[in-house]
């Protein structure tokens, strides 16, 4: 195929051949559940991943924290099934389960032999449509959920990155930890829990997805007869939720500077501003800038950073995108004595961009690297099931791996430098964690000690 597949969602019934032989099909059903699956020619394994389009930027009406605290709570029973019930069913055929919540979805997943799909769909149905959240498994999944935030903690690199979308997204929801705060984790009721699932855990948000050795029809009778069986009220008819606006944010326009004092060996240093949508047309170009800049060995911050002055192990460029906001950033571990000059070597680096913009050579080699790693990435049905579920909940269109390549193709190097400049800007936002003085980010301005 050539072009993305739009995913509208008054249409029923969508299938179409894809790249490299794949088939993909979605059905839209009469309760407003959605089905979409890719039959992959040759897999021998299939994944799947049931998702509901709620995140932690969701919980204003509940304590932070609470979709996380759900995702936890769904593995532990059922009516028909205890939590052990549910580890030995994926167990004893050598599966893999588990389960994720970010900003703006959640996401119970596994991974099967094709001969054991039929099981993956009914545990997992059992487990989004029927969970017990039940109160003594509530106080210790509390408890467990506690020591997940410790850990996350005492990560200087966690640390950073959590206070660098604060200070990017301002009050926005999108500036929360996904995990919630200690606080907030002791503060959340079995009560707020239950309405949040009573919620979001319906018909008409729920997405499953599936990728690999999947027959399409088959998948959705299975599903169905799960969920009826589970109790859910499939005969009630609905439209899908809607998908979340695009329509971009009004981010802070203050640059924010913070030093976060710990005893560490090494200290972290992040840059960032905002950056795009999930929708924006030039993702390809910002992938393409991210990776000239810190995406691999050749790149200029791994050059210049540790090659030429030794200053860090690991540096790197990123780029998250929301469905209506994003961030762009850079960062480093570097000794503490370093992170002024690492900092500013940073924004040296991305200023000769915004200046000069790339080389020939650059593009040509980062095109190279960003079609390998999409083709590579291909080869796992992880990625194609996330892919499906990204699609339909965040995008409305589907898009394989030629388009993509015929995507990226477009970009120039013109369209690069213009996105630094745009990115420049913006308001640049500056973290350090570790044992650094007060004074560490100068290079960017005043910071602020915590």
């Amino acid at each position: 195929m050539s072009d993305a597949i739009d995913l509208p969602l008054d249409v029923p019934e969508i299938a179409s051949t894809i790249s490299q032989g794949a088939h993909l099909r979605r059905t839209v059903h009469p309760s407003g559940l959605r089905i979409l699956t890719e039959w992959v020619p040759g897999a021998a394994s299939t994944s799947v991943g049931f998702w509901v389009p709620v995140g932690s930027r969701d919980e204003d009406a509940v304590a932070y924290g609470s979709t996380h605290f759900l995702e936890h709570l769904l593995f532990k029973g059922t009516p028909g099934r205890s939590a052990m019930d549910i580890a030995v069913a994926f167990d004893r055929v050598g599966g893999e389960h588990n389960a994720l919540t970010a900003k703006e979805h959640t996401c119970y997943y596994a991974k099967v032999q094709d001969r054991d799909v039929d099981m993956a769909i009914d545990v997992l149905a059992d487990m989004v449509s029927s969970s017990l959240l039940d109160p003594g498994e509530f106080d210790v999944e509390r408890r467990v959920i506690l020591e997940e935030l410790a850990m996350a903690e005492d990560d200087a690199t966690d640390v950073a990155h959590e206070h660098i979308a604060q200070a990017v997204m301002g009050e926005h929801p999108l500036g929360r930890p996904i995990g919630g705060s200690p606080e907030s984790i002791e503060a959340a009721s079995r009560d707020q829990v239950l309405a949040h699932y009573a919620r979001y855990y319906r018909p008409d948000h729920l997405v499953v997805t599936l990728a690999g050795a999947v027959d399409h029809d088959h998948a959705v009778r299975t599903l169905l007869d799960a969920l009826e069986r589970y109790g859910w009220p499939l005969e009630r008819q609905d439209a899908p939720a809607p998908r979340r606006s695009t329509t971009a944010l009004g981010l802070p326009q203050e640059s924010t500077k913070k030093v976060i004092h710990r005893p560490l060996e090494q200290s972290i240093v992040v840059l960032a501003t905002p950056g795009l949508t999930q929708t924006d047309e030039r993702r390809s170009t910002a992938a393409v800038l991210t990776t000239v800049l810190g995406g691999g060995m050749s790149s200029r911050l791994f050059q210049e950073i540790r090659e030429k002055r030794g200053l860090a192990y690991s540096v790197y460029a990123y780029a998250s995108h929301h469905s209506d906001a994003g961030l762009f950033g850079m960062a480093a571990g570097t000794s503490p004595e370093q992170v002024d000059t690492v900092a500013r070597v940073m924004q040296e680096i991305f200023q000769d961009v915004v200046a000069e913009g790339i080389t020939r050579e650059e593009l040509e080699r980062t095109l190279g690297n960003l079609q390998g790693a999409s083709s590579l990435a291909l080869e796992n049905t992880d990625s194609r099931m996330v892919r499906l579920g990204r699609s339909e909940i965040h995008t409305g269109e589907f898009v394989d791996r030629d388009e993509a390549l015929r995507r990226l193709g477009l970009v120039t190097r013109e369209s690069v430098q213009d996105l630094a400049q745009h990115f420049a800007e913006g308001p640049l936002s500056a973290v350090a964690v570790g044992s650094v003085s007060d004074t560490a980010l100068d290079s960017v301005g005043s910071a602020v000690a915590d």
